[in-house]
């Protein structure tokens, strides 16, 4: 097997014999790079690598204290499952407050998005066209669609939104050079 594994990350077999990271009989500090290379292998991603986790069942319930916030100033993105490796959407509780905005440049991002304004109004513009959502009302639109989110009212809006794949570091890259 570990043969097989040298052959996949390019390295000699003498190098690695056991493939240890940490031989106990010789103890050495393992590069990143000799990390990638034996992931690679594998195949799996050293990020995919450091949030492993191997504690059995998969988390299914998060409590609000669990879920990170990812907005910026008056917008308010609480990521459902941050922790989770490889996933392949985001799902948002979104908060905007009075008069809170994504910026006037308009965001675009690779993907889908849409969601459920659950309570107040916010103003969606998308693709050129602008609609104020209230309660019950839902979006759904490519995000390579320049879009924008403004509350103009005088409460809080919240929605519940997903989005795949889920590009919330993008987004949220996009969100503070817009404010």
């Amino acid at each position: 097997m570990y043969g097989v594994i040298a052959a996949r990350t390019g390295e000699a077999r003498g190098r690695h014999q056991r493939l240890d990271l940490l031989d106990r009989a010789k103890p050495r500090q393992p590069s990143v790079s000799s990390l990638k290379k034996v992931l690679d292998g594998i195949p799996m991603a050293l990020a995919d690598f450091f949030t492993l986790d191997l504690g059995g069942q998969p988390q299914v319930f998060f409590p609000r204290q669990d879920l990170s916030d990812i907005g910026t100033g008056s917008v308010e993105l609480r990521l459902v499952g941050s922790r989770l490796a490889k996933r392949s959407n985001a799902i948002l509780h979104e908060r905007y407050a009075p008069g809170a905005d994504t910026g006037e440049e308009m965001l675009t991002h690779a993907g889908e998005e849409g969601g459920v304004i659950v309570k107040g109004r916010i103003e969606l513009t998308v693709g050129g066209e602008a609609r104020i959502l209230g309660p019950g009302d839902a979006y759904y639109f490519k995000s390579s669609l320049p879009h924008r989110f403004r509350n103009l009212a005088r409460e809080e809006c919240e929605i519940v939104s997903a989005s795949t794949p889920p590009s919330f570091e993008r987004w949220r890259a996009d969100l503070r050079s817009c404010q």
